[in-house]
């Protein structure tokens, strides 16, 4: 039999209940509203076993469906409150920031990596990342990368 990972899309109506509980564990343990898998899974009415047994296997479908990361790289002036008006700017598309990496200052410029993750039509907000240019002191913008 081969080992390699196989999916298929199966509607969770269908399936036993174990597999929607142990995402449900997952997100109890991923926002720390319990302090142990024990309690998470005694929450949730499955034993640990059954969490053990499924967690590495079980994946919420939609969020690899509508969600895209796109890296950024910004060059900006260095004057204060630009760095924060671009991550108004980005919040204003509903962007989800995953990381932001800033360099120090040289010549009065400062490069900056930004990771972040849309939901939704990502189409209409990466193009809208491309007006992020007209911002005071953002000097240039590229997209290194949109998965």
């Amino acid at each position: 039999m081969n080992n390699n990972p196989h999916f298929i899309v199966v509607d969770s109506q269908v399936l036993p209940e174990v597999f929607e509980k142990v995402l449900e564990v997952k997100k109890i343990m991923a926002h720390k509203e319990e302090k142990s898998c024990a309690s998470a899974c005694k929450k949730t009415g499955i034993s640990r076993s059954a969490y053990y047994k499924y967690k590495d296997c079980v994946f919420p479908y939609e969020e690899m469906l509508t969600r895209q990361i796109v890296n950024l790289y910004i060059l900006l002036k260095d004057n204060p409150g630009v760095l924060s008006s671009v991550l108004v700017y980005l919040h204003s598309l509903k962007a989800n920031i995953l990381t932001v990496n800033q360099s120090i200052p040289v010549d009065g410029v400062a490069a900056v990596n930004i990771s972040l993750r849309f939901s939704g039509n990502s189409e209409d907000e990466i193009y809208s990342l491309d007006l992020m240019k007209e911002l005071d002191g953002v000097v240039e913008v590229k997209m290194l990368s949109a998965e």
